[in-house]
């Protein structure tokens, strides 16, 4: 039996979260097949709540970079940022100027008026509906795992320097990161969940696109690239497949034998 991990954005779906139906039916034959599959994302499960992703039936989530994990729909492990730290952290960032989304397994918080003009933003708050609470309005009472910022225009260094100590930074361009409380990928919620379910690492396979990927194709048996991905997530792997609109999935479950 193989546990195979599944990034979400640019892995099982594409940027308006259109899964393709080649990328349902390899997943449902791969379980048919005695094989596990499981998400591994950095959304928190707070902004895990598509139903057409959740209707693939997955046999677990590995949440917010390692610091969740769900299986057979109990949570095995969880990871809350303690107040006092999350505080001093958003208290940090906005006295340099940034945007932040806080993260949960709940709810995300975000301000309306931070994000009222930002695509990606009105995006977000447009998809949590229920699961989005006002940041400003919950100011210390947030239950979150971790959190992200638009950075644009801010001393990224400098904020850096600050929370160094208690986090580390995954920038996915110039101007947008993700602050992971220290420790946490996941790379390490595929090691906790190996060590809590009695799983062997040569029998886990990451599949993913983006280079906070790397770290679980670091931790796992085997670690595919989409053809979409980033170029240091496909130097990083030890196959790269087609791309997620070319039956990437598909074809890199065939190329492992899986289905």
């Amino acid at each position: 039996m193989k546990h195979v991990f599944f990034d979400i954005d640019g892995t099982l779906w594409d940027r308006k979260s259109v899964i393709p139906q080649t990328t349902i039916h390899a997943i449902k034959q791969l379980q048919d097949n005695g094989h596990k599959a499981y998400i591994c994302t950095g959304r928190t499960r707070g902004y895990i709540t598509d139903p057409v992703l959740l209707s693939l039936g997955f046999d677990g989530i590995i949440s917010g970079l390692g610091t969740g994990i769900l299986t057979d729909g109990q949570v095995i492990y969880e990871h809350i940022i303690p107040k006092e730290m999350a505080v001093r952290a958003i208290d940090t960032v906005k006295r340099y100027g940034f945007r932040a989304i806080l993260e949960g397994p709940e709810y995300l918080y975000m301000d309306y008026e931070d994000f009222k003009d930002d695509p990606y933003g009105r995006k977000v708050m447009n998809d949590l509906k229920s699961r989005r609470r006002s940041l400003s309005d919950n100011y210390g009472q947030w239950v979150i795992n971790k959190f992200s910022c638009d950075m644009t225009g801010c001393d990224k260094a400098s904020c850096y320097a600050e929370l160094e100590s208690d986090f580390d930074f995954v920038e996915h361009n110039e101007v947008i990161a993700e602050f992971v409380p220290k420790g946490f990928s996941k790379g390490t919620g595929i090691a906790k969940l190996c060590e809590l379910k009695g799983i062997a690492v040569e029998d886990t396979i990451a599949i993913g696109d983006s280079i906070n990927d790397i770290d679980m194709f670091e931790a796992a048996g085997f670690a595919v690239a989409m053809g979409n991905g980033a170029q240091r997530a496909k130097d990083a792997a030890d196959h790269v497949t087609t791309e997620l609109k070319q039956d990437g999935i598909m074809n890199a479950l065939k190329h492992l034998g899986l289905i």
